[in-house]
């Protein structure tokens, strides 16, 4: 099975630490955000990488060359212009087989990759997403009025819970018809219009620790918790 990371963004949520570097070789220890990733799917029995580059794509390209270093096959796949994650995906299609694996370059993951893979092909699956469960506490007060604007109750900094899209993905080949070549074009738009089409695409929850690094506060908060356990080894 192949897996296509998607590796082309600007990484604007991201700056100013993206200036200069591509997301995926931002730093966490000594080694690139991407090193982890493949290192995970490589343990997941992976070997055969694409990666799908653009904004700043000579740093990647230089550091993973053809993957042998690092015991795994690599292929690229590039885009002069930014296409949104769906539509780096579709740059892809032309090296991919039935199903694979696609995930994001701003996370890395901890679970096994294979039960989902199972499941995945149980249910004749054109997509899975891999989801996980989230809470957070919202910062304000909620307050619910009645008909007549009178207040009704009010509801300070509550919870909310739900599964989350983790930016990895087990696909059919055919998801890829639902979108467009050479366009600009985010993930939710494929799958809104295989849902509108009745196709089988399914959810499959993990419980392992994901760790999310797209986001300036969440890739500091990672680093200097990674810095922190070194020093405690």
């Amino acid at each position: 099975m192949k897996a296509v990371i998607l590796a082309g963004g600007h990484g604007k949520r991201l700056k100013p630490y993206t200036l200069f570097l591509p997301k995926p070789m931002l730093p966490l220890g000594n080694k690139p955000i991407l090193s982890y990733i493949i290192k995970w799917l490589k343990e997941q029995k992976i070997n055969d990488i694409i990666l799908s580059v653009s904004y700043l794509n000579k740093p990647i390209e230089e550091y993973f060359r053809d993957g042998k270093e690092f015991k795994v096959k690599i292929k690229y796949i590039r885009s002069k212009k930014p296409l949104g994650t769906a539509g780096q995906l579709k740059k892809a299609e032309a090296l991919l087989d039935d199903t694979f694996v696609c995930l994001y370059a701003d996370a890395i993951l901890d679970f096994k990759l294979n039960n989902a893979i199972k499941f995945h092909k149980k249910n004749k699956s054109l997509a899975t997403m891999i989801l996980q469960e989230y809470k957070t506490k919202l910062k304000y007060g909620f307050i619910e009025l009645n008909n007549d604007k009178s207040i009704k109750t009010w509801k300070e900094k509550p919870s909310i819970s739900g599964l989350i899209n983790t930016g990895c993905y087990i696909m059919d080949k055919k998801f890829l018809k639902f979108i467009p070549k050479n366009k600009k074009y985010e993930m939710d738009k494929p799958f809104k219009k295989s849902l509108k089409s009745k196709m089988n695409i399914y959810g499959f929850e993990v419980n392992g620790n994901i760790l999310d690094l797209g986001d300036k506060n969440a890739y500091e908060n990672a680093f200097a918790n990674f810095i922190k356990e070194k020093k405690n080894d």
